[in-house]
């Protein structure tokens, strides 16, 4: 299974897919990284592990449609089967969704459908929540509105730090990334959709 990620931070939820030997074992492949963030610490990840990398940015382009196209023209050769948005911080719109309908997931800091959009941990952390959550759902055309495919629930201890809240809620994306993943690689090896 041919998967492209894209990325736009640090590339913790990248680096967990890629280093993760069940996932190869079961032929998952990354055939390509896209990133909107040319300084973003994640291409420097993709350069250590020979992973391709197209960096495209959004204000190189007339509107978001041509944005996509171009995206759309790189992924082409590569036969992608799959794209896994891990910390891509742009709204995918209907260009890129209509060329890969229902194949797109992405993976949320927060128990949807609260704490949708950005800055979700710290938004949860501030509202004195006892818990909050990483979901993981394929993509349509709302923002972090689309088809759930997994969630687990993180706990907010009284005596966390936002620092030590994200890095638990962290953890847990990358455990249930790369979950999902393994369970997606099972659905496509016997031709079927997870």
């Amino acid at each position: 299974m041919k998967i492209a990620i894209f990325a736009s931070g640090n590339g913790s939820n990248f680096e967990a897919i890629i280093k993760n030997t069940l996932l190869r074992d079961k032929g998952l492949s990354i055939s390509i990284m896209v990133c909107d963030k040319p300084e973003a610490n994640v291409i420097k990840l993709a350069e250590k592990y020979k992973i391709s990398i197209f960096i495209n940015q959004l204000e190189n382009y007339p509107d978001r449609s041509s944005y996509e196209e171009a995206i759309i023209k790189l992924l082409k050769p590569y036969d992608i089967d799959y794209i896994i948005l891990a910390g891509y911080m742009r709204v995918v719109t209907a260009t890129l969704l209509s060329e890969y309908p229902r194949r797109i997931i992405n993976i949320h800091p927060s128990c949807l459908p609260a704490y949708s959009g950005l800055r979700a941990i710290e938004r949860d952390f501030e509202a004195d929540e006892e818990e909050t959550g990483v979901t993981i759902h394929y993509i349509d055309e709302d923002v972090d509105t689309g088809p759930l495919i997994q969630q687990k629930k993180v706990p907010i201890y009284k005596n966390d730090t936002l620092p030590i809240l994200e890095k638990r809620v962290h953890s847990v994306e990358h455990e249930l990334y790369s979950e999902v993943l393994a369970k997606l690689l099972d659905q496509y090896n016997k031709g079927e959709q997870l």
